[in-house]
């Protein structure tokens, strides 16, 4: 009985786009939390001028909420990552369900992935860590420091509310804000660093 009701409560509804109203099943992991419908679709009004298109990064994929819509909604791709391999082989299985070839699931911690330097560049990222592990600021310094990031790229935020600064480097612009329930969400924007003369 526990084990119907909890697969009936670890699923997520795409919320636009090419799969809307597909639904997903996810796994029960500590601090896996997908992003809440109405965040979410607060989230894609946001970047809908942006998203089509665009080369993504889940850097705390989880459920696959994030990465999953965004491809839904039209983008390029999305590199999904997670450090946990039951989760990544439920992201695996669902990209097989959506018939879904422009997810890169990869099983590796968000830090680790990003503290080389980057390979590629991605014009939208998002960054969603487990709450109260101080996991934000280093994900951000990494995406900076390793140029994972194009210039003008947009960067989704979700942290704890009571979190009373935003740990982002000095060159990435607040652009919305909002506040929703535990957690407030945000997005940015990255301009090029000034040459130093």
């Amino acid at each position: 009985m526990n084990s119907r009701n909890n697969q009936k409560k670890n699923q997520l509804r795409i919320i636009g786009g090419e799969w809307r109203g597909r639904k997903l099943p996810f796994g029960t992991s500590e601090g896996l939390r997908p992003t809440p419908d109405r965040v979410r679709e607060t989230l894609f009004n946001w970047l809908q001028p942006v998203i089509t298109s665009a080369h993504c990064i889940d850097l705390y994929s989880g459920s696959g909420a994030l990465g999953f819509e965004a491809i839904s909604r039209g983008a390029a791709s999305a590199t999904m990552l997670d450090n946990q391999s039951r989760v990544t082989r439920q992201l695996q299985d669902n990209a097989l369900t959506l018939k879904c070839s422009r997810a890169k699931i990869v099983n590796q911690s968000a830090l680790d992935y990003l503290a080389h330097p980057a390979s590629h560049t991605y014009q939208v990222a998002f960054i969603d860590p487990p709450y109260q592990k101080g996991m934000a600021e280093p994900s951000c310094r990494l995406l900076e420091e390793n140029n994972w990031l194009a210039p003008g790229a947009m960067i989704y935020l979700e942290v704890e509310k009571a979190l009373s600064t935003l740990p982002v480097p000095d060159n990435w612009e607040l652009l919305r804000s909002k506040k929703a329930g535990h957690l407030s969400f945000h997005l940015l924007q990255r301009h090029p660093l000034q040459e130093q003369t």
